[in-house]
């Protein structure tokens, strides 16, 4: 009895990413959990312990979270109106955070009553933070940055040198007296407390949305726009670099790794990690939506984005993972050792099952076949089998066959498949040949069909004259390389003839010289 010829499925192998120490590393985050707020969540700061508990400023609140229990543990509610940027003191004893009323409230942790009210700004505040133990920067719609002395809540400097709203800054980690904003003016200042006016600046190019310093205090970093560029602040707010990973407007900066990361979220879903050296991706994260603000604990161990929707997306870092992997290795060393000292061991029969579909081919069941291969898990997961069994189906002759007398659904399913992967080189050829059949079939009654079919057979139309189109461009794409190839060629070969004829007339006027000197 001669075995049934199995369906020949060709594997496509996917792009090899290279495993490196930073992929390892944060790999580990693991998948998120969600927490849901109500509206945009416009800031995420982590407290300076190793509990890692995070601030998160949306709506009308400031609430902080436990990361491990998922639970709030404080909620500062004192607000009338939208609370922005809550941010915690070094020692987590302090909050402060700027609202929609144009003020800048100081909370304390532990009892979450307002120690302190400062009122001075004629717009909304969006960014506050501590520029020291006993002074705070806020950063305002009003134009201005305002440095408060927190004993008597009045402002020591008030800085109004932007043209448009400030909503990103921060304070020099090694010298407390140097304070910078970045505004919707796309202008980045650098201001002295010291003195009363700005002591540099520099042109960002894109309204300014958040920004930082190294903790060497020697280099800023700015992202608005789709860019991120690094500043010489030593130097004079030279250009360092110029960084372009983000499709859409680049949200918020955060250091990691103690200072040795830069990390970056998007209205692109994405996060992109940094090595602060090159400034080239190490690694990158995905969220289910755009993300509006992003924090991270000082020790990596969570990071938390918050996104346009209210959903604050939970990462941490697991430990477990080598814990696990080591006893798994033990237990499999433990097996091998027991085997060591046996004879001989028999291996365990595996039976091959046979494929679904190879059975509806074996027993001449095409149509089967061909709904099988239009299962919604095998085109979107495995589109290579779907594409095999359709191969199989025209070699067999049996496609025609298989497409007659199906249902509108399925038809509907058949054409929206070939639509899908069409333009995929992998499966070109043979989805080219299963829509010629499709045509050859109901070629007469497409027009009485449903109006989902109509749509789908419309799109494809419409994909592959794109697909004609393309082709066409490259192929006179093609013809003028060849063109400007030959000419090269043309002009090496005419080059070459001519360095040959100018050694042949050297070497002709060497000889007729050795010819001279014997001959006197």
């Amino acid at each position: 009895m001669n075995s049934f010829k199995r369906t020949n499925v060709q594997t496509f192998n996917k792009t090899a990413v290279p495993v490196t120490p930073d992929s390892i590393y944060w790999k580990k985050l693991g998948k998120p959990y969600h927490i849901k707020e109500f509206g945009g969540i416009d800031y995420i700061d982590f407290c300076h312990s190793e509990q890692n508990y995070f601030a998160v400023s949306c709506s009308v609140r400031v609430q902080v979270y436990n990361p491990t229990t998922k639970l709030v543990i404080k909620n500062f509610s004192k607000f009338q109106q939208q609370a922005y940027g809550g941010n915690f003191r070094y020692d987590d004893r302090l909050l402060v955070a700027g609202d929609e009323e144009s003020t800048v409230r100081l909370f304390d942790v532990s009892s979450k009553n307002i120690l302190r009210l400062f009122k001075g700004h004629k717009a909304p505040v969006h960014r506050t933070f501590f520029a020291s133990d006993t002074t705070i920067a806020s950063y305002s719609d009003d134009k201005t940055v305002k440095v408060w002395d927190i004993p008597s809540e009045k402002a020591l400097n008030t800085f109004a040198e932007h043209s448009d709203y400030i909503r990103a800054g921060c304070v020099s980690p090694v010298s407390l007296n140097l304070i910078l904003s970045g505004g919707y003016d796309k202008i980045v200042k650098m201001y002295d407390t010291r003195t009363a006016n700005s002591v540099m600046e520099v042109m960002h190019g894109s309204p300014v949305e958040s920004m930082l310093m190294l903790p060497t205090g020697g280099i800023f970093i700015t992202a608005g726009g789709t860019e991120i560029k690094v500043w010489d602040a030593l130097g004079g707010g030279k250009l360092l670099a110029s960084i372009n990973q983000h499709h859409k407007t680049v949200t918020c900066l955060r250091m990691a790794s103690k200072g040795k990361r830069l990390v970056s979220a998007s209205l692109d879903k994405h996060c992109k990690i940094y090595d602060i050296a090159t400034y080239q991706v190490v690694h990158s994260i995905d969220f289910p939506n755009s993300i509006l603000s992003l924090g991270l604990a000082k020790n990596d161990k969570v990071l938390a984005g918050g996104m346009v929707d209210g959903t604050v997306s939970v990462f941490r870092m697991d430990d477990t993972e080598n814990d696990e992997s080591n006893i798994k290795f033990t237990q499999q060393q433990r097996r091998f050792d027991v085997l060591d000292k046996v004879d001989e061991v028999i291996k365990d029969h595996v039976k091959n099952a046979e494929p679904q579909y190879d059975k509806y081919l074996r027993k001449y069941n095409y149509s089967a076949a061909l709904e099988f291969a239009l299962r919604p898990h095998l085109t979107n997961k495995t589109p290579h089998v779907s594409v095999a069994i359709i191969r199989e189906l025209i070699h067999r002759k049996g496609l025609q066959r298989a497409l007659m007398g199906r249902t509108q659904n399925v038809l509907a399913r058949y054409l929206n498949f070939i639509k899908k992967y069409f333009n995929d080189y992998r499966f070109n050829r043979t989805l080219l040949d299963a829509a010629t059949t499709f045509m050859q079939v109901y070629e007469h009654s497409i027009y009485s069909m449903s109006s989902d079919v109509q749509q789908h057979f419309i799109a494809l139309k419409d994909r592959i004259q794109e697909e004609e189109k393309l082709s066409l461009e490259f192929m006179e794409l093609r013809g003028v390389m060849e063109l400007l190839f030959s000419a090269s060629n043309v002009e090496s070969i005419d080059s070459v003839k001519a360095q040959n004829y100018s050694n042949l007339q050297t070497a002709s006027e060497d000889a007729k010289r050795k010819s001279i000197i014997s001959v006197e």
